[in-house]
């Protein structure tokens, strides 16, 4: 008995906590819709799942076919988004899109049902923000930038939404 009740100790005190504690809200599929996006009516899916035995959470997106913008918005957009815990460092994220983008984040959980992804700081281009927040049932999410030497976050994108199969 005694060599049970040992290794059941030192596994306690080996495992690792769960990185993804604070990013449990995201998991499943979520409805989008814009808001607050002047000249732009789109719609889509996005799902964020644990991934590679738990190792990564992935967020994959579609849009909607029926989506209206102006002509600089990418009604066919598509993107994938990888977040990982790097040890010593927290989690990070990167972030792939079929315009050729690619975005590095810090990750950082601020407050339940809330994750904000801050891209890394670039002498010649903007910084980014990307933020979800739960509240209740509804996730409300938000695309930000901000060129450099600016204080202000400008907003490009924010939308509303709830997930799918929970109403």
């Amino acid at each position: 008995m005694r060599p049970i009740i040992l290794l059941l100790f030192a596994f306690r005190c080996f495992a690792q906590p769960d990185p993804w504690a604070g990013l449990h809200f995201l998991e499943g599929t979520w409805e989008a819709r814009t808001s607050g996006t002047p000249g732009v009516k789109a719609s889509g899916l996005y799902t964020f799942q644990l991934e590679l035995n738990g190792h990564i959470m992935a967020r994959h997106s579609s849009s909607d076919p029926d989506c209206k913008g102006p002509a600089e918005f990418n009604c066919a957009h598509g993107d994938l988004l990888y977040l990982y815990s790097e040890p010593g460092a927290g989690l990070k994220a990167i972030y792939f899109d079929n315009e050729g983008h690619t975005i590095h984040y810090g990750v950082s959980t601020p407050a339940p049902g809330q994750a904000v992804f801050l891209s890394e700081a670039a002498a010649s281009g903007p910084r980014f923000r990307l933020t979800y927040e739960l509240k209740g049932t509804v996730m409300s999410g938000t695309f930000q930038l901000r060129m450099p030497g600016a204080s202000a976050w400008q907003s490009y994108l924010e939308w509303v939404g709830e997930k799918r199969g929970k109403r």
